[in-house]
């Protein structure tokens, strides 16, 4: 699957803090959080680098597209993966919601979404 993707000069804790920023700026929210490494060292004993997975929702696009397929909440909310392989550098990748809804009753909203999300990642290099 294709990405909105940016690479930080940053650890994931200070790039989480700007990504946060950014997508309230854009109009979302956070409604999930899931911290892959400290689950796979809780339940499989596994250590992996830092790699977070955050459940953004735009709340006026997430509505619109619901009034035009509900089904589409099967890809709500937008995965933004964190993940620092390389101590100070972390990849943010932005699930493309023109990919997740590929219908053509979504091409324009799919568009504006995905338009917003890439605003988030440009918002990340100018904050470096």
């Amino acid at each position: 699957m294709h990405g909105i993707e940016t690479t930080v000069e940053s650890s994931l804790t200070d790039a989480e803090v700007a990504v946060r920023g950014a997508l309230a700026a854009e109009g979302f929210g956070v409604l999930s959080e899931i911290d892959v490494a400290a689950t796979l060292k809780a339940k499989l004993g596994m250590d992996r680098p830092p790699l977070k997975i955050l459940g953004a929702c735009n709340p006026s696009l997430a509505h619109r597209a619901l009034e035009i397929d509900s089904s589409v909440a099967l890809v709500l909310p937008c995965n933004v993966v964190l993940e620092e392989a390389v101590p100070g550098r972390t990849s943010v990748a932005i699930a493309d919601p023109r990919e997740l809804m590929a219908d053509e009753a979504f091409t324009a909203l799919a568009s504006e979404a995905a338009e917003l999300l890439s605003s988030v990642v440009r918002q990340l290099h100018d904050q470096a």
